[in-house]
């Protein structure tokens, strides 16, 4: 979906494919046919943004055969389906039963990350439509913040200006410009955008940026007008943004709210919880182990890394941070020019909620990644911005 903003400048929002996970081209193209086209349908639209994942598989098989490069693009096109961004966070494994601490390997000390992270450039470069010149791939915020020393840093500072140089020679090459964006996340080495500054202050900043993940952004309890700040002071550009919404419990200390938090501990992924103290900011590595004894302070509110729906937040005694997200899309958005043009909502977590609250078919689950699309187009809407055809 595509946005003229005030400035004249265009927005692009998307959905992000890794709540349909698939590690082969094959999976992918079942992706296009089975989900995203249908949302498009749902929401009425000829043309629909998606946040392309593409598993270490699809991308090597993309990589090494043009030919099936030119039929995914191809097929796209024919679905009414565009990219302008790409999910290169997880590496491979995002449907496994179990992804945890696993989403965090290979990190940027690893050669493998700036060689998977240069092929999706490559990839990206060609997937564009034809009338887009600048695409964008969020990335790892460098670690999981354990086993990575001063070395690793090191490494890790190379890697990026190694790859800062190969977007450089790559749009020189295709006229494309890519841009690369480290997505700060609880637990990370680079957890909240303030920890991100440092890393970035001496790589190339109109290559390499932050993806401003507003989940992530309210379970760490950042402002939106101090993160933001921040940002543009140190001069850290914004190639891309994702809009998702995380858990927030008032009174964790109620049993009915530890009830009601319970029902999202599940096995699959990390849910890093947060809590906010007089010595600042308290967490645990996953729900489970804060709701465990007195693992977590529970005088004060509770946010957990659980990227909820949109437009659909927990019953009482919960409720989710959109709040956040709508603090923050105002000030990425609504101002007199765009902070960001990639705008991608990614709530992964549909199968992961209470049973209860899981979609049980395709249909259902279509329906769901098109209210939260649509309530995204109301609020940029209600900002200024016009949805173009």
């Amino acid at each position: 979906m595509r946005f003229r903003h005030p400035d004249g400048s265009t927005v692009h929002l998307s959905y992000c494919t890794n709540v349909h996970p698939a590690e082969t081209l094959e999976g992918v193209l079942a992706q296009l046919r089975d989900h995203c086209e249908p949302v498009r349908k749902r929401l009425g639209r000829d043309r629909l943004g998606i946040g392309l994942w593409l598993a270490k598989g699809a991308a090597r098989s993309l990589i090494n055969d043009p030919v099936q490069l030119r039929g995914l693009k191809g097929e796209l096109e024919r679905r009414g389906l565009e990219v302008v961004t790409l999910n290169g966070f997880p590496y491979e494994g995002f449907g496994a039963e179990e992804v945890k601490y696993r989403v965090y390997k290979p990190d940027w000390a690893d050669p493998e990350r700036l060689a998977h992270t240069t092929d999706l450039a490559r990839l990206l470069a060609s997937l564009l439509p034809d009338d887009v010149t600048e695409g964008s791939v969020s990335t790892l915020p460098l670690a999981w913040r354990t086993a990575f020393d001063d070395a690793s840093a090191r490494t890790a500072h190379a890697a990026l200006t190694t790859l800062a140089e190969r977007l450089d020679a790559l749009e020189e090459l295709t006229g494309k410009s890519i841009r690369i964006a480290l997505e700060p996340e609880p637990g990370c080495t680079v957890e909240t955008t303030a920890d991100a500054i440092g890393p970035l202050t001496d790589v190339a900043s109109a290559r390499i940026g932050i993806c401003v993940d507003t989940c992530h952004l309210a379970t760490s309890f950042e402002d939106p007008a101090t993160a933001l700040g921040a940002l543009a002071e140190a001069g850290v550009t914004i190639p891309k943004a994702q809009l998702s919404a995380a858990l927030h419990a008032e009174h964790p200390h109620l049993p009915e709210v530890r009830e009601a938090l319970a029902a999202f501990a599940e096995p699959r992924f990390l849910h890093q919880t947060r809590t906010r103290t007089a010595a600042g900011l308290r967490g645990t590595d996953d729900l489970e182990e804060a709701l465990a004894g007195e693992a977590l302070p529970d005088g004060a509110p509770w946010r957990s890394h659980f990227h909820v729906p949109l437009h659909a937040p927990p019953a009482p005694p919960l409720t989710s941070t959109l709040p956040v997200l709508q603090d923050t899309l105002a000030r990425l958005v609504g101002g007199p020019e765009p902070l960001t043009r990639h705008l991608e909502v990614e709530t992964y977590t549909w199968q992961a909620l209470p049973p209860e609250l899981r979609p049980r078919s395709r249909g259902r689950l279509a329906e769901g990644i098109a209210a939260e699309l649509t309530l995204a187009r109301d609020l940029l809407v209600d900002l200024g911005l016009k949805e173009l055809p």
